[in-house]
């Protein structure tokens, strides 16, 4: 585990506190819970990455116009996460100083539900459904094959009927070229 720099000098330190902030601050108990039950989740996630990113660079010496520029937000948003005034920059401010208390080290204890495996009863629960599904594509395929070997038949019984028809109609033909009817006559 690399120590994370409280006071950084360069990209390179700003980047692994900032790093260890947000997932410091993501994966505590508390805030996992909070991005569950959160409705504007993505707003949330955004503010809190805002924030772990303008403490990083405070932390290095930059002003609050600097870090505005770097992350893209207004001086005044920046201000609010720095000062603590939103939820965001309270939570990051909190881990930040977890981090201090352990001398610059991040343990994450990630919560049982992203560690854990699937419980077996949810995998039985899988497997039966698709069972079921592997057996209704089944009984459709049964269908589509009687319904394919019917159209068959009656396409051979149309095939042969269509044949019939123009034998009947050939021998028309014949017969009326070789017996032509003569219209004077019939005068």
């Amino acid at each position: 585990m690399t120590e994370i720099p409280l006071k950084p000098v360069g990209k390179s330190d700003i980047k692994k506190l900032e790093t260890a902030l947000i997932f410091g601050t993501l994966f505590r108990p508390d805030v996992i819970e909070r991005i569950k039950n959160a409705e504007d989740r993505l707003t949330w996630l955004d503010s809190l990455v805002v924030a772990a990113a303008a403490i990083a660079r405070e932390k290095a010496g930059y002003t609050v116009r600097m870090i505005a520029d770097e992350v893209g937000r207004s001086e005044a948003t920046v201000r609010n996460h720095l000062e603590g005034k939103t939820e965001a920059g309270k939570l990051v401010r909190e881990t930040l100083r977890v981090i201090a208390e352990a001398g610059g080290k991040l343990e994450l204890k990630l919560p049982p539900e992203l560690t854990s495996a699937p419980k077996e009863e949810g995998n039985e629960k899988l497997k039966k459904e698709i069972e079921e599904v592997r057996e209704k594509v089944m009984e459709a395929k049964e269908d589509v094959e009687k319904t394919l070997r019917r159209v068959s038949e009656e396409l051979g019984v149309l095939q042969q009927n269509l044949e019939e028809l123009l034998q009947v109609i050939n021998k028309e033909k014949t017969t009326k070229s070789s017996n032509p009817v003569n219209i004077k006559s019939k005068l």
